[in-house]
């Protein structure tokens, strides 16, 4: 109760801040700031372009500044940005709101992650990680739910129903930022409310999981060098791009899809909502057996192909409402399903926290430049059947799985390797520190 539900709260906020532009759409964003063509698009990008690049920063600064004032200044910020967002005059300042937003939002996903990984043993951290993450989904079906009814605002007090769903939506983060300055947890290292023999069982369980963490130490660039020369850090940050795509394509484009069914503003926003509801349920139910088994790629691959089959859906009908709109639960809940998976299972792998703090944002910073990919798949001219944008998702969820398959395939090599090899190599404590999922001691989980 003192880290899952913070976490949750935020990236709740975050996500919400991040997707509302797409129900704002809906309420006659376009039309009022005179946006043509891929206008919108580009808005849609330029969020992506320091959230790429500040990942691994931002995960320096938060071991540097701890997490609960890094994470709370940060949730301000977009909190601050979001509001702006609905102030905004033209497209000029639609383009800047959309970057500030990127700036702040970008430590949030990486940290969260990072804060999880120092606190749970991996064969109990899925449900939790899976519990975090579904805050997208969760952020998806209340989004729907609050434009819904924010949308009714229209034209109150002079401004749009676009407007006040930022405004509002905006609001409510700030507060939530003003209190988390005061109340987020940090690391177990720096737990207040931890007395100091649960702060030593708490270490102690977690270093027969996954070794010593090097709480003390300073990340430098010699430590992002070795990370990112590591083939499994690579295929890491392939498998959660792949999923990024469909992802972002669904977030930010699943309402514009619902609309070309023919239903009003409101009722896209609440047709919306029921499969962020079932991706939310998957979610869960995937996490737990997952855990149960303390196994990943098998969970990682079968989401994989509900969301396929999905997009195949939507790909071939185009006169049966109901089934393309089932098609949308597969693609919701077989995506939001797999990421959790994928994003813990990689995380988790990492041992010590330089290794799990820069490996962790460059996969989340290097996936999310599918987000860019994302935001020119479904384009104004390719309506109503978006049959290019189908296509992309489906050969990115492709991609996902070919790398999910090779990384499981390189950690059953290495841990096979390390089976056969001499326990004790004669390493120092100092030097184990140092290597940590290099540890000729360390195991990866399948």
């Amino acid at each position: 109760m003192h880290i899952v539900p913070f976490l949750c709260i935020l990236y709740l906020l975050a996500f919400l801040d991040r997707v509302n532009i797409a129900n704002a759409r809906s309420f006659g964003l376009e039309a009022e700031l005179g946006l043509e063509r891929v206008e919108f698009n580009t808005a849609l990008t330029i969020f992506f372009v320091p959230y790429i690049i500040l990942e691994i920063p931002s995960n320096i600064f938060l071991k540097k500044f701890s997490p609960r004032l890094w994470l709370s200044v940060c949730c301000l910020g977009f909190g601050i940005v979001s509001i702006a967002q609905g102030l905004v005059q033209n497209y000029a300042g639609l383009l800047v709101t959309r970057f500030f937003l990127g700036v702040f939002e970008c430590g949030m996903f990486p940290g969260c992650f990072y804060l999880l990984g120092m606190w749970y043993k991996r064969e109990e951290a899925q449900k939790r990680f899976s519990l975090f993450f579904s805050s997208t989904s969760l952020a998806g079906a209340f989004g729907g739910l609050l434009a819904s009814a924010i949308g009714k605002m229209d034209y109150m007090r002079g401004y749009r129903g676009w407007r006040w769903i930022f405004i509002l939506e905006g609001v409510v983060t700030v507060v939530f930022g003003l209190v988390f300055l005061l109340t987020f947890p940090s690391f177990p290292e720096e737990a207040t409310w931890l007395t100091e023999d649960e702060r030593a069982f708490v270490k102690a369980r977690l270093e027969a999981d996954q070794g010593k963490n090097a709480a003390e130490r300073k990340i430098t660039f010699a430590d992002v060098k070795s990370v990112l020369s590591d083939i499994k850090v690579w295929l890491g940050g392939l498998m959660y791009f792949g999923l990024i795509v469909p992802a972002y394509g669904y977030a930010y484009f699943s309402t514009t899809i619902i609309m070309t069914y023919k239903f009003n503003a409101i009722e896209t926003q609440l047709r919306s909502v029921p499969p962020w509801a079932g991706a939310f349920v998957l979610a869960m139910v995937v996490a737990v057996v997952s855990d149960w088994m303390r196994h990943r790629f098998l969970f990682a691959i079968l989401p994989i192909l509900f969301s396929i089959s999905g997009f195949a859906i939507l790909f071939n009908v185009h006169d049966n409402v109901d089934v393309m709109y089932m098609a949308l639960f597969f693609i919701a809940a077989g995506t939001y399903s797999a990421m959790p998976v994928i994003v813990c299972w990689f995380n988790m792998n990492l041992g010590g926290h330089h290794r799990r703090a820069i490996g962790t944002a460059w996969q989340i910073g290097f996936g999310n430049i599918g987000g860019i990919i994302s935001t020119y798949s479904f384009l104004p001219d390719d309506a109503p059947l978006y049959k290019k944008g189908y296509a992309i998702c489906v050969s990115f969820i492709c991609l996902s799985a070919a790398s999910c398959t090779a990384y499981a395939y390189v950690l059953w090599k290495e841990n096979k390797k390390r089976a056969k090899a001499v326990h004790d190599v004669g390493l120092t404590e100092y030097e184990k520190l140092e290597l940590g999922d290099l540890n000729p001691e360390f195991r990866y989980m399948l």
